[in-house]
C-alpha cells in the first residue's frame, strides 16, 4: 500500500458528483493511508469523508467521524487541520438537532465545546451565535431565538463563518420564521443578482424564499424559484428537505398534479432519509398534498411505492399512504418534542398538515397558463329563441351547416326540437340529417352512415328524390373514408349521375360531384378525380369555388404532385376570403401558409406570415388543433428566419394547444423547436425544462431520431445553464448512441464532453473522453479528429497529475501525425505545431527544459510562417518562460 495510491484515489473521487460512488472511494484511500501508516494523510482524508457523508445524505456517519477527527486532534495538535476541525462543529451541532435519539443534553455540551475552542484559539463567535440561534429555534420556536440571531447577525464575518452565500440563506430561514418577509427579501437580494453564491447556492436560498414569494404574491418569482431550485437539488440524496418544501409549494399553488410527480419521485428516498428531521418534513408535506388531492377530487389515485429492504414494489391507494405519512410526521414530531421538552415541533407538523392553498393556480410554465384560444373574432350566433317556423330553422340549419359553421347549425336543430308538432316524412329527413352530422362531428362516422342512410329512407318515403340522393351522397362519401370503397364508390357515381341529369339543384351536383372526385382521388384514380372537377357546370359562388379547389388540392396531394398545390390553394383562399366562410378559409390559409413557410423566397416567406396569422385568428372554437398547428408552423417559420422571440411566443401557444387537445406527439415536435427558441434568446433553465419534457413523449412514440436531437438540445442547455457534469454526461451517452452509425458524430460529441469535464478540472476522465473521441475519428476516417483528440488527452493526463504519462500519450498523438495526407501541407504544418506547443509545456512540467525550449522554437517557427500571429506569440512566450524556468536555479545560486 502507498500514499501514492491514497492520493491517486483520491484524486479521481473528486471528479465524480457527491453520492455512494464518491463516499466508497474516499472511504477508500482512508484505508489506504490507514494501511500506509500515515497519521497525518489519514486524519486529512477523515475531514474530506466527513463532508462526503454530509453531502451525500448520510449525517450520521459524519458524526462519527467527526468525532474521530476532534479525539486525534486533542491526542495530537501537530496533526494541524484546525480551520476544517473548526468548521465541522457548525455542521455537526445543527446536524445533532435534526436526530430525536440523541440527547439534548449532548448538543448543548457539544455547542459548549465549539464555543470554549473558538475562544481559545481567538476566532470570532459569529459562527456560534448562528448554532446557538438555530438550536434555540429547534427547541423554543423562532421567536426565542430572537437574541441570538441579532448576535449572530451584528457580529462580524470571520473565515470560519459560512460563506457569503450560505450565511445570508440561513438568515433568511430565520426571518421567514419570524414573517419579517421584506426583511429577508432584502438580504437575500444581492446573492440572487448573483454577487455571491457556492455550490449551495442559489438553490438554497431559493427555496427558503417560497414560501416568503408566496405570502407577498410575487408569484412569478415563487416559480422561478421553484423550478431553478428544484432542478439543482433533484439528484440529491442530500436535499431531501427542500424536496419537501417543493412538495408543500405544490400543494399550496394548485399544482397537485406536479407534485404527485415529485412525491412518486422521490417517495423511497423516505425510507433513506439523511436524518429523521428531513424525513419528517418530507412525509407531512407529503401527507399535504395528498390531502390535496382528495379535496379536489383525486383521492383515489394510487401512488406506486419502490420497493426497499424486503418490501416490494407496489401501488399504494392515495389514501392508506396519506394515513402513513401522517402517521410518521406527527410520531417524529411527538420524539423530537419528547426529546426538546417542548412542543415546538409538533406544533410546526401539525400547521403544515392543515395548511391551505395560498393561489388557487399557479402556472409553472407559459404554455401551462393557456387554454385553447377562442377565435379572436367569433362569428356571431343568430338567436334562434324568435324563430317558431320549423322549415325556416331548417334552411337556417342547412345554410350555417354548408358553411361550417356546425354550432349554429346544430342550435337551430335544437331548437326544432322545442318548437316541432309532429313532423312530416322530409322534415323527420331534415331532422336526422342534423343527428347524422352531430355523430360525425363527434367521431362516429358509422353513426352518421346510419343516420344518413335513415334520413335518405324518410326523404324517398315523402317523395323527395333530390334530397333522398343527397342524403346517400354523404353517407357514401363516408363509406369511402372508412376504408369501405366497393360499397360507396359505385352509390356516389350513381347519386351524382342521377342529381346531374335530373336538373337538381346546382350545389347539390357540386357537392355530390366534389364527393365523387375526392373518392376518385382517394382511389388513385387521379386523372378521373381531375377531369369530374373540370367538368361543367362550373362554381359561379365563391364558396362553392374555394370548396372544389380544396378537394383539387387534396387529390393532388394524395397524388404527390405537390409543385401544382400552390395555386390551387390560393384560389381556394380567395374563394373563402370572398364568402367569409371562416373555418374553411383558417384550413385553407393554413395549408397553403405552411406550403410557402418552406419556400426560401422572400416574398412568399412575408405571405406565410400572413396566411399563418389569417388561419389562427379565423379558425373557430372547435378547431383548437388547426390553431395550434397554425402556431407551430409559423413559430418553426420565425425560427428559421432568425426571430426566436416571437417564435417562441408562438411555440408556447402550440404547445399549449397540442396538449389541450390530447396531441402529445405534435406538442413533443412543438417543444423541440421551443427549446431551440429558447436557447437563442439565452432562456437556459426554459430550454433544459422543455427538452426533457419532450425526450419522454419520442421515446413513447418509438422516434428514436427526435430524442437525439434533442437530448442533443438538453446537452447544450445544461452547458449553457452552468449544469456542466449534467451536459457532458449527456454528451456521452449521445455519443454511446451514435459512435455505431456515426463514428464522426460520436467524435465531435466526446470532444464536448471532454471539453466540459477539463474545464471543470475532472482532467482523468476528460483524458478518457478524448480518448474515446480519437478512437471514433480514426473509425471515421478522420485522421485530424485523431491527432487533435489524441494531442488534448495528453495534456488533460498530464493535468490530472502524470506528466510522464502524459508525455507517453503526446507521442501517440505525434505519431498520428504520419496520418495526415501530404497534400495538405498547411494543415499538416498546423497540426505538427500544436503537437510541439503541447509537447513543450509537458517538457517543462517534467523540468526537460531543453528538449520542451526546442519544441516551443519549433512551434513559434511554424506559426509564424502560417501567418499565424497569436499563437506564434504564445510559443514564444513558453519558450521564453521556459528559458527562465531553466536558469532559475543558476540564478538563486549565484
Amino acid at each position: 500500500m502507498s500514499v501514492e495510491q491514497a492520493y491517486e484515489v483520491l484524486g479521481r473521487a473528486g471528479e465524480l458528483p457527491y453520492g455512494q460512488a464518491r463516499t466508497i472511494m474516499v472511504e477508500e484511500a482512508l484505508r489506504l493511508a490507514e494501511a500506509a501508516a500515515d497519521e497525518r494523510l489519514a486524519y486529512r482524508i477523515r475531514h474530506y469523508l466527513r463532508n462526503e457523508y454530509s453531502q451525500s445524505g448520510e449525517r450520521a456517519k459524519a458524526f462519527a467521524v467527526f468525532v474521530r477527527c476532534l479525539s486525534d486532534y486533542d491526542r495530537n495538535p501537530e496533526l494541524g487541520e484546525e480551520h476544517r476541525l473548526f468548521w465541522g462543529f457548525k455542521g455537526t451541532v445543527t446536524g445533532l438537532t435534526r436526530f430525536p435519539e440523541i440527547p439534548l443534553v449532548r448538543t448543548l455540551a457539544v455547542l459548549d465545546d465549539m464555543e470554549r475552542r473558538y475562544r481559545l484559539a481567538g476566532e470570532g463567535l459569529q459562527p456560534v451565535y448562528m448554532c446557538r440561534a438555530v438550536v434555540t429555534q429547534h427547541i423554543h420556536g423562532a421567536e426565542a431565538a430572537e437574541e441570538w440571531y441579532t448576535r449572530w447577525h451584528a457580529a462580524p464575518r470571520t473565515r470560519l463563518s459560512d460563506c457569503e452565500g450560505c450565511d445570508p440563506s440561513s438568515k433568511v430561514a430565520y426571518l421567514g420564521a419570524r414573517g419579517r418577509d421584506e426583511d429577508a427579501m432584502a438580504l437575500a437580494e444581492p446573492l440572487l443578482r448573483g454577487e455571491l453564491g457556492c455550490d449551495e447556492q442559489p438553490q438554497t436560498i431559493l427555496t427558503e424564499l417560497l414560501p416568503i414569494y408566496l405570502r407577498t404574491g410575487r408569484l412569478d418569482a415563487a416559480v422561478d424559484a421553484h423550478r431553478r431550485a428544484y432542478r439543482a437539488q433533484r439528484d440529491r440524496l442530500s436535499e431531501l428537505w427542500g424536496i419537501a418544501v417543493h412538495l408543500e409549494f405544490c400543494a399550496r399553488t394548485g399544482n397537485e398534479a406536479r407534485g404527485l410527480e415529485l412525491l412518486e419521485r422521490h417517495l423511497g428516498w423516505l425510507d433513506r432519509a439523511p436524518t429523521p428531521y428531513d424525513g419528517m418534513r418530507f412525509a407531512a408535506a407529503g401527507a399535504l398534498l395528498l390531502r390535496r388531492l382528495a379535496e379536489i377530487g383525486h383521492g383515489d389515485v394510487s401512488v406506486r411505492r419502490p420497493a426497499h429492504g424486503d418490501r416490494p414494489a407496489a401501488e399504494v391507494l392515495a389514501a392508506d399512504l396519506r394515513a402513513e405519512l401522517t402517521r410518521e410526521a406527527l410520531d417524529l414530531a411527538a420524539r423530537f418534542d419528547a426529546r426538546n421538552g417542548t412542543p415546538e415541533q409538533g406544533r410546526l407538523v401539525r400547521d403544515l398538515l392543515d395548511a391551505e392553498p395560498l393561489v388557487d393556480h399557479l402556472p409553472l410554465t407559459p404554455y401551462a397558463r393557456r387554454a385553447p384560444a377562442p377565435s379572436p373574432a367569433p362569428a356571431p350566433q343568430e338567436d334562434f329563441g324568435g324563430v317558431d317556423d320549423v322549415d325556416r330553422l331548417f334552411d337556417l340549419a342547412e345554410e350555417h351547416w354548408r358553411r361550417r359553421e356546425f354550432a349554429a347549425a346544430l342550435a337551430a336543430w335544437r331548437r326544432v326540437d322545442a318548437v316541432a308538432g309532429d313532423l312530416s316524412a322530409v322534415q323527420r329527413g331534415r331532422r336526422v340529417d342534423g343527428e347524422g352530422l352531430e355523430r360525425l362531428l363527434t367521431g362516429d362516422p358509422q353513426g352518421a352512415i346510419e343516420l344518413w342512410r335513415r334520413s335518405a329512407e324518410l326523404y324517398a318515403q315523402g317523395g323527395d328524390e333530390e334530397s333522398a340522393r343527397s342524403a346517400t351522397s354523404r353517407y357514401a362519401s363516408v363509406l369511402c373514408q372508412a376504408g369501405q370503397a366497393e360499397a360507396g364508390l359505385p352509390l356516389l357515381e350513381s347519386t351524382y349521375a342521377w342529381l346531374n341529369s335530373h336538373g337538381a339543384d346546382p350545389r347539390r351536383v357540386l357537392a355530390a360531384r366534389g364527393r365523387l372526385a375526392a373518392a376518385y382521388g382517394e382511389a388513385g384514380r387521379t386523372d378521373d378525380a381531375l377531369a369530374l372537377l373540370d367538368a361543367e357546370p362550373a362554381p359561379t359562388e365563391p364558396d362553392d369555388l374555394g370548396d372544389q379547389e380544396m378537394i383539387r388540392a387534396r387529390v393532388l396531394g394524395a397524388a404527390g404532385r405537390e409543385a401544382e398545390l400552390t395555386p390551387v390553394l390560393r384560389r381556394a383562399v380567395g374563394g373563402f376570403r370572398e364568402s367569409g366562410q371562416r373555418a374553411v378559409l383558417a384550413e385553407a390559409a393554413f395549408l397553403l401558409g405552411r406550403r410557402l413557410a418552406a419556400s426560401e423566397a422572400e416574398e412568399e416567406a412575408a405571405e406565410a406570415d400572413a396566411l399563418l396569422t389569417e388561419a389562427i385568428t379565423n379558425a373557430p372554437v372547435d378547431m383548437a388543433g388547426l390553431r395550434a398547428a397554425a402556431y407551430a408552423v409559423r413559430g418553426g417559420h420565425l425560427l428559421g428566419r432568425g426571430d426566436a422571440a416571437r417564435a417562441a411566443e408562438d411555440l408556447v401557444e402550440a404547445v399549449a394547444g397540442f396538449t389541450a387537445e390530447g396531441s402529445h406527439h405534435q406538442a413533443a415536435y412543438a417543444r423541440q423547436d421551443l427549446c431551440v427558441a429558447y436557447l437563442e434568446t439565452g432562456r437556459y433553465l426554459e430550454a433544459a425544462e422543455t427538452a426533457e419534457e419532450a425526450l419522454p413523449l419520442f421515446t413513447a412514440h418509438g422516434d428514436a431520431d427526435a430524442a437525439r436531437r434533442t437530448r442533443y438540445l438538453l446537452a447544450n442547455a445544461q452547458r449553457d445553464l452552468g449544469e456542466v457534469d449534467a451536459a457532458a454526461e449527456t454528451f456521452t451517452r449521445l455519443a454511446e448512441d451514435e459512435r455505431a452509425d456515426q463514428p464522426s458524430a460520436a467524435a465531435r460529441l466526446l470532444v464536448q464532453a471532454g471539453d466540459l469535464l477539463s474545464r471543470l478540472d475532472k482532467d482523468a476522465t476528460a483524458a478518457e473522453r478524448f480518448a474515446a473521441a480519437a478512437e471514433a475519428s480514426t473509425a471515421a476516417g478522420d485522421p485530424y479528429g485523431t491527432v487533435q483528440a489524441l494531442r488534448r488527452r495528453a495534456l488533460c493526463v498530464m493535468w490530472s497529475g502524470s506528466a510522464e504519462d502524459g508525455l507517453t500519450a503526446m507521442a501517440g498523438a505525434r505519431a498520428a501525425l504520419a496520418n495526415l495526407p501530404g497534400d495538405e501541407p498547411a494543415a499538416l504544418a498546423w497540426e505538427t505545431a500544436l503537437v510541439d506547443f503541447d509537447e513543450a509545456r509537458i517538457l517543462g512540467a517534467l523540468e526537460r527544459f531543453d528538449e520542451a525550449i526546442a519544441g516551443a522554437e519549433r512551434a513559434a517557427a511554424a506559426f509564424a510562417d502560417l501567418d499565424q500571429k497569436d499563437p506564434a506569440e504564445a510559443a514564444a512566450r513558453l519558450r521564453a518562460d521556459l528559458i527562465a524556468a531553466r536558469s532559475g536555479p543558476a540564478d538563486a545560486g549565484s
